[in-house]
């Protein structure tokens, strides 16, 4: 008899990342993982030459300079601040350390899938509170919760849906929760948001005990492949944080360059920009060939084929022009595809690619 994993690991289905490479094609354009669109800033590449000589060392643990660089950037106490290996790495601790047998996990119907394959790992069941009109809804959420419940997590934006809930929502939110539940805000791309009503969750966190706020490194900072995440949170959750994580889940490299990183002055802004403008320009561009795009606040846009045929013809379509863009029937979306704000030639090159495919017989 070979060894056997708990029953529940094996109904996790595998995180599949986005496509990089297709066969044939050179040089393609990725628009599948919501990359930065101007790639590493050249501050951090500067300082990954610098510390290459250093990294047989192990890093610092706590990551000391590089939660001070964040404490400074936000203006908040380093104190309350975890890094990881990616904000992933600090949802997986979350999950295994409120988590567990016979707890109960709430995310939304089509939120970020690490949540269910972490809670699932930890060994909660995990439950999908129905959305409207791809944008979370709190009151469902809200009657989703048990005396089971131990964790809310809520992507917001939200990935691969690109939606956005308000600041008054999430107050309304974490009111009416339980005082022993977390509520985990997943701001991966709160550097996107132009929105007046949106607020990231610092707020929220300063003022509560049952509140985590969790940030990264991959994508308007260009440091994906780095595997850099952090999160701000409470006293007693960050003690818990600094219980179970890995010893040194933060690499020298990661550690250099997201100091350099958050040191760049005017990388934010004009990214921000640059997306603003070019994701306004791609939707409206789809939109116009009668396809329907989904409002969005992230770096890239939903659109909608109608159809699951249609959504895989417009894939492959694109892809024979070298083209990658993410398919989400994973995500109980078959019918769409996500596709990345990249640079204006790239934001060029998907839009007329997609004409393309409308004026084909089949398209």
């Amino acid at each position: 008899m070979s060894p056997r994993p708990r029953p529940e690991i094996l109904t996790i289905a595998p995180y599949v990342g986005g496509v990089s490479t297709l066969p044939g094609i050179n040089r393609p354009i990725k628009l599948s993982s919501n990359e930065g669109a101007f790639g590493v800033p050249p501050s951090v590449q500067a300082a990954l030459v610098q510390v290459a000589a250093e990294t047989h060392r192990y890093p610092e643990g706590t990551a000391a300079d590089l939660r001070a660089a964040i404490g400074r950037r936000f203006d908040l106490d380093p104190a309350q601040i975890v890094c990881g290996a990616g904000s992933d790495d600090l949802i997986y601790q979350l999950c295994l350390a409120y988590g567990g047998a016979g707890t109960e996990l709430i995310m939304t119907q089509h939120g970020f899938s690490i949540y269910d394959i972490a809670g699932t790992y930890a060994g909660s069941k995990v439950i999908r509170a129905p959305e409207r009109e791809l944008t979370a809804d709190v009151d469902t959420i809200l009657a989703a919760v048990s005396p089971a419940t131990t964790l809310v997590f809520l992507a917001n934006p939200n990935n691969p849906t690109g939606s956005m809930v308000s600041a008054r929502e999430v107050d309304r939110l974490h009111a009416e929760l339980p005082s022993d539940v977390l509520l985990v805000l997943d701001a991966a791309y709160a550097e996107y948001v132009d929105r007046a009503d949106y607020e990231a969750g610092i707020d929220l966190v300063s003022r509560s005990d049952n509140v985590v706020m969790t940030r990264t490194f991959s994508k308007i900072f260009g440091m994906g492949g780095l595997r850099l995440g952090w999160c701000y949170a409470p006293p007693a959750v960050v003690d818990v944080l600094n219980r179970v994580r890995s010893p040194f889940n933060c690499s020298v490299a990661a550690q250099a360059a997201g100091i350099a990183a958050l040191a760049d002055t005017g990388w934010v802004e004009r990214s921000r920009a640059h997306n603003a403008e070019w994701r306004a320009w791609l939707a409206a561009r789809i939109g116009g060939l009668g396809l329907k795009v989904w409002p969005s606040e992230a770096n890239f846009l939903l659109v909608d084929f109608v159809t699951t045929d249609a959504a895989k013809d417009a894939d492959a379509f694109l892809r024979r022009r070298g083209l990658i863009v993410r398919g989400v029937a994973s995500y109980g979306l078959p019918q769409c595809l996500r596709i990345t704000v990249g640079t204006e030639e790239e934001c060029r090159a998907v839009a007329d690619a997609l004409a393309g495919w409308r004026d084909q017989p089949s398209g």
